[in-house]
């Protein structure tokens, strides 16, 4: 069995946010109904308090971190791309921050959703920028990687 995490924020007023993206895939997850041995599920605290939730649901369901995947903002990577990795994360996420700390452990899957399409001119700065909702323009870019990531989840 694994444990899918999507991190966010849960109060309405974050549901469009950039650092909602993990919420944006797992309800398409959930809505499409693709996985059968897996618990999906999205936190319930905001970002920075991931931790203590993801520990919570893994000592529940009794798995090793290796049975996780966490589903995350990128700021790191452009929007409309993501990467899947396992061990290695952004430079800087504290939602990753807190789940690595609480489990004692780095040995988890991150599905890393790009989310930067900042203008190299006026870059706002990253903690801004994540608190902002998608453009319409830029859902139209991260449409087809939430689609192609519910197809790999439900694969791997």
């Amino acid at each position: 069995m694994k444990l899918i995490i999507g991190l966010g924020n849960p109060e309405e007023k974050y549901k469009k946010n950039r650092h909602n993206a993990g919420y944006m895939v797992i309800d398409e997850l959930t809505k499409r109904r693709l996985l059968k041995d897996a618990v999906v599920k999205k936190t319930s605290v905001f970002m920075n308090e991931s931790g203590e939730f993801v520990k919570k649901l893994v000592e529940q369901y009794k798995l090793n971190p290796t049975d996780l995947w966490v589903i995350h903002d990128d700021l790191d990577i452009a929007l409309g791309s993501y990467k899947i990795q396992y061990g290695r994360g952004p430079k800087l996420h504290n939602g990753v921050n807190s789940i690595e700390k609480e489990l004692g452990s780095e040995n988890f899957w991150r599905v890393r959703v790009g989310v930067d399409s900042r203008d190299p001119g006026g870059r706002v700065s990253g903690e801004e920028y994540v608190l902002q909702d998608f453009t319409d323009k830029e859902r139209v870019l991260l449409e087809p990687v939430i689609d192609e990531l519910c197809k790999k989840l439900a694969t791997s």
